[in-house]
């Protein structure tokens, strides 16, 4: 599958997500497109799902009939991310097909 990740979203976690792809908004030069316009390109570009740490997601955008699957993370630090990395991998694994998952940290 492949993933996206927003800004915020700790980048060594692509290393526990191996074998899937990983992308970063800045290595796609996305990093200053809103999130309804970021979620479209990435659906469009064939992302499955897009790892994010913006909580207020979910009340800034209409997420029904979205096709890829969003995980937030509850946190921004690493460290914390690091000690909860069977949450987010059966999180990845469950909002695939459009659906949304908060990671608590």
């Amino acid at each position: 599958m492949r993933i996206l990740f927003d800004q915020g979203t700790p980048a060594p976690l692509r290393r526990h997500l191996h074998p899937h792809p990983v992308d970063t908004t800045a290595e796609r030069d996305w990093s200053t497109i809103s999130n309804g316009e970021l979620l479209k390109c990435a659906e469009e570009e064939g992302y499955e799902v897009f790892i994010t740490t913006d909580q207020n997601l979910r009340y800034q955008q209409n997420l029904t009939g979205r096709r890829i699957g969003i995980v937030v993370l509850m946190a921004t630090s690493w460290p914390r991310a690091q000690q909860h990395i069977p949450e987010i991998l059966a999180a990845v694994n469950r909002v695939l097909g459009g659906g949304y998952e908060e990671v608590a940290l």
